[in-house]
Formats: structure tokens, sequence, C-alpha cells
């Protein structure tokens, strides 16, 4: 089994839980805040939604520079639309990272923003630090505002206290 294999299970896990959470999205409550430094619901699902689009640009390039690669952050308009976008970008990023060979998911792979590096470590480091595990910090993040609203948790790694997946 190649690495793109073994990562794929994860990625099929990691999104279907994901998309789980965007279905729960509150339509009305984009702007709900738990504090002024957070990231405001709308924004945090839209970003949630557009991160398998960085799995598939570390899959695809040998670098991205942020700031000259076009990329605009999504503003979320609706759960349908931040949900087509999460289903288009995940598809996209699952075909990329299925076609990365070994020996490239040990390549060097940079970040920056406008020539400051972010990171530059290994491709697979790159891919499980800014995607996989960026996209499962922010899912839990997005459960504390839905726990902070009344809105029900759906069960990520287990039950939640409101999906109890049959137990």
């Amino acid at each position: 089994m190649n690495v793109s294999e073994m990562l794929l299970p994860e990625f099929d896990e990691e999104t279907r839980k994901t998309r789980a959470y965007l279905e729960r999205l509150p339509e009305d409550k984009s702007d709900y805040k738990p504090h002024e430094k957070s990231m405001p619901l709308g924004r945090l699902a839209a970003h949630i939604a557009q991160l398998p689009e960085l799995a598939a640009l570390v899959a695809e390039l040998p670098s991205l520079d942020f700031a000259t690669s076009g990329m605009k952050p999504l503003v979320m308009e609706s759960r349908q639309q931040l949900l087509a976008e999460f289903d288009r970008t995940a598809q996209r990023a699952r075909k990329a990272v299925s076609a990365v060979q070994d020996k490239d998911w040990q390549h060097l792979w940079k970040l920056s923003f406008s020539g400051k590096t972010i990171t530059e470590e290994p491709r697979y480091q790159v891919y499980r630090k800014m995607f996989l595990n960026h996209l499962v910090h922010h899912r839990a993040q997005l459960g504390v505002y839905f726990r902070l609203n009344g809105i029900p948790v759906p069960a990520t790694y287990g039950p939640s206290a409101d999906d109890k997946m049959g137990f």
C-alpha cells in the first residue's frame, strides 16, 4: 500500500464527519461569535468548506504563496452553498491526493505569504498540518459554537451528548 492509499481512508472519514457538521449549520447565526476575538460562525464555516482546496493545492503544486495564488476567502451565503463548495473541493482534493507518488510526499513543500515562509516541510507534513489537522481543529471550534447555540453536535470519534450513535 502506498502513502496516498494509506491517507485516503482518513481523508474520507474526516471529510464525512466534517460534512455532518456543515449539514447542521444554522443560516440565521452566521454573525454569531462566542468571543470578540473569535471568527464569526459564517466565516468559520466558509473556511472549513474551503479547506479541502488547500489539500488539493498541496498535492498538485510544488509550493504556494497565498498572496499570488488568486485564492479568495469564501463567503457564506447559505448552508447549501457551503455544502456544494465542500463537496466540490473534497472531491478535487481526494483525486489530487490519490495521484501523489510516494517519492513526492517526501519533497519539501513551501507555503508562504508575500514571499514570507509560513512553513517549509515535506509535502506529507504540510498536508497533515495545514489541511487535516487544521480541518479537525476548526470543526471542533464549530462544535463549540453549536453547543453554545443549542444546535445538536454530531458524533465525531464516538457518541456526543446529542448523537448517541445507537448507544
